[in-house]
């Protein structure tokens, strides 16, 4: 039987305690050796642990471009505009936001501010979030598990292939997950210091970095709420009563720190202020509780105004295996298994401690985030991307350092050693999987693998005589076997460029719709966009579904998928105004076009993603009429029309997720400025996610239909364009 904790015999005293030197040591030498009571190894290697990280998080950052364009350009807008800043718009004449509340999005305007704005001053401070969690998680977890634990915890969320990918790009997770390890830390200084009043401060700061995560992605950071709440509620070294009044207090902190700016959109006049998109009803309340909270977890519609894909539209079927589908599994289900049976082999191990016990706090804390963050994740029923998984990194990382730290205390025992050849054989198992579903990508890694997961297990199993120099060669072994998976695939998302919506880590990972290499679908296939297994493009036509036949866009000219041709290595390259500065297919003629507009918006188009492309490449405010999906009621049509009269908007740009391309409106006969006479036709809303005013339903719509009416169509770059100061008569 293994070993409990009543059963463990008081640790000897720390050279700290007995062996202190006289006189304090010098800043240099505590830079470099660390703690006077760590071992001579712990500081170096923390060194190298932070410094692969940054060289994984910094290498070749700019050939991501402009990475996710949507948050790009608001991200470009902050920089010109402190309204814009302050709201998270889309641009700087304040029509509509982003989706999300703006945190994420005032650090990397800050940068824009400081440096000028530029791909580096945007993603830069994203990969140094990355490495602060990976330090701030070792912090965390040393404190109660000591500094092997805390290492590697640190090294399993460096090279876990989703942080790799979500710490080199702009989209608000980098600081989500950063806040949440915050959070984490806070508490557990709180719980070491609860019989004193420093646990409520501490808490007060949990609180505060909590609420902080709050405005960066709404209910997303309150997954980790529970167990923190349960930890110190059942663990913290003080009475009932004291525990639960300081709880209250860290509840008061992050009631602050989101409240404020709810309050700020709730006072300042909605009029005076850019419409909050994605919440339906104007609200940042309405945007937290509706389609970035509870319809993402029980509706299935990911809710909002041009509602949703869900049913597994995005994350495959739920249920428990979801995790570890196509689509999941190359993104975080490396290590989870392992800390599965490292979460349940120490809890066994403490069963017998006494309330407070420091080890089973840490597997109370590490595994409720790793268990409450899986199982959402598992079974929400809306919009689920792959690239949410790096909020259960941290979870897991923890998990098997804390496990498996207590495991390795106690390998004089059989059944520990068996346990952790258990790991290393799951491990191993799971990364021959999913190493296995991009076979042409470095085919020996597997055998590699394999062949040290065998060596360590039998290492780990051997007998009495000699069991810690095996256990010790089983572990290095070991080692080679659980991280060389991840490790190979973190290496190659950090040597891959990403844009778009949707990015995915590893050799078989893609870029979402919207950026060069736009698109659904993953690399290497994977599953269709919508329920039915179809990929629907811009402009209402159908991309080639798996087997089936490529759908032809009115005037009979092949559909290419969000993005437009394949690039080399299986990168689909942009095409188009939605294109990145990188993507090689940017509509340059239009960007022209837009460059020499002097009016406050250069134009406008259906939905952010036609937008912002042209916003960025043009740098010139471009209103993505209904936002992200085009569906927002903003702007009305009664706004569009006076602002076009008021001469503040030039051109309509056609062909945007609101926008079927021309079917459906009115004819007019116009020529193209090479003299080809064109039959234009009213924009219908025809880019539909379910539910709510979008696509041929709402004012994107009614816009079109107006501007086709009133306006005359040419073709730039075969792109359809309206000139709006130069209605028909």
């Amino acid at each position: 039987m293994l070993e409990t904790a009543t059963d463990r015999t008081p640790s000897p005293p720390t050279p700290a305690a007995t062996e202190r030197p006289t006189g304090k040591p010098s800043r240099v030498r505590r830079i470099v050796r660390g703690r006077a009571d760590d071992p001579a190894w712990v500081r170096p290697t923390l060194v190298l642990i932070l410094t692969v990280s940054a060289v994984l998080y910094l290498w070749d950052l700019g050939a991501s471009g402009w990475a996710n364009d949507f948050y790009a350009a608001a991200v470009q807008s902050g920089t010109k505009s402190w309204t814009a800043f302050f709201f998270g718009s889309s641009e700087w004449g304040n029509v509509i936001t982003v989706d999300k509340p703006p945190a994420a999005l005032w650090v990397m305007a800050l940068s824009g501010r400081i440096f000028g704005f530029s791909s580096w001053s945007m993603l830069a401070p994203q990969a140094l979030m990355g490495v602060a969690s990976v330090w701030l998680l070792y912090a965390a977890v040393r404190r109660w598990s000591g500094p092997a634990a805390g290492l590697v915890a640190a090294a399993l969320l460096a090279i876990t292939p989703v942080a790799v990918l979500m710490f080199r790009f702009n989209n608000p997770d980098a600081l989500l997950v950063l806040l949440m390890i915050a959070a984490a830390y806070c508490v557990v200084r709180a719980l070491d210091a609860a019989a004193t009043r420093a646990g409520a401060g501490w808490l007060a700061l949990a609180g505060a970095a909590l609420g902080f995560a709050f405005l960066t992605k709404t209910l997303q950071s309150f997954l980790v709420l529970p167990p923190l709440a349960l930890v110190y509620l059942v663990c913290a070294p003080t009475g009932l009563w004291r525990r639960i009044w300081q709880l209250l207090v860290g509840g008061l902190a992050l009631v602050v720190s989101a409240g404020w700016y709810i309050l700020a959109t709730i006072l300042w006049p909605a009029d005076s202020r850019p419409y909050i998109g994605g919440s339906g009803d104007n609200t940042e309340l309405g945007l937290a509780f509706g389609y970035n909270g509870l319809d993402r977890v029980v509706s299935g519609s990911g809710g909002g105004p041009g509602g949703g894909m869900g049913g597994g539209g995005f994350g495959g079927a739920t249920g428990i295996t979801r995790l570890f589908n196509d689509q999941m599994g190359t993104q975080i289900a490396w290590f989870l298994p392992a800390a599965l049976i490292a979460l349940v082999a120490g809890l066994w191990i403490t069963r017998r401690a006494p309330r407070t016990d420091r080890v089973r706090a840490a597997l109370i804390l590490w595994g409720g985030w790793l268990l409450v963050t899986a199982g959402i994740f598992s079974y929400m029923e809306g919009i689920f991307h792959s690239y949410y998984n790096v909020a259960l990194a941290p979870g897991v990382a923890a998990v098997l350092a804390v496990g498996g730290r207590e495991l390795w205390r106690v390998r004089d025992q059989f059944v520990a050693r068996v346990v952790l050849a258990g790991l290393v054989a799951v491990t191993a198992a799971v990364a021959w999987d999913l190493l296995g579903r991009a076979a042409d990508w470095n085919a020996w890694l597997r055998w590699v693998v394999l062949v040290a997961a065998v060596l360590s297990v039998f290492a780990l199993l051997i007998g009495a005589r000699g069991v810690r120099q095996a256990a010790v060669v089983g572990a290095a072994v070991g080692a080679v076997a659980v991280l060389a998976g991840p490790a190979a695939y973190a290496v190659s998302t950090a040597g891959t460029p990403h844009n778009g919506s949707t990015p995915t880590a590893g050799p078989a990972g893609s870029s979402g719709f919207g950026g060069p290499g736009g698109g659904f679908m993953r690399r290497n296939g994977g599953e269709g966009a919508f329920p039915d297994g179809t990929q629907q493009a811009p402009g209402g036509t159908q991309a080639q579904p798996p087997g089936g036949t490529q759908a032809q866009p009115p005037g009979g000219s092949q559909a290419q998928p969000p993005g437009g041709s394949q690039a080399p290595g299986g990168a689909p390259q942009g095409s188009g105004p939605t294109s990145s500065r990188q993507g090689g297919g940017t509509n340059t003629e239009l960007v022209a076009l837009l460059k020499e507009t002097t009016t406050k918006w250069a134009a406008a188009a259906i939905g952010s993603q036609s937008a912002a492309g042209l916003q960025l490449e043009s740098d010139k405010a471009v209103i993505p009429i209904g936002g992200f999906s085009g569906g927002d009621p903003a702007p009305t049509l009664e706004q569009f029309k006076k602002w076009v009269a008021e001469g503040k908007i030039h051109y309509f740009i056609g062909g945007g997720m609101g926008d079927q391309g021309g079917q459906g409106g009115p004819t007019n006969s116009t020529t193209t400025p090479g003299g080809t006479t064109q039959q234009g036709t009213a924009p219908q809303g025809g880019f539909q996610r379910g539910g709510g005013p979008g696509g041929n339903r709402g004012t994107g719509s009614e816009i079109s239909t107006w501007v086709a009416a009133n306006f005359t169509a040419t073709t730039v770059g075969n792109q359809t364009v309206y000139d709006l100061t130069k209605p028909t008569a």
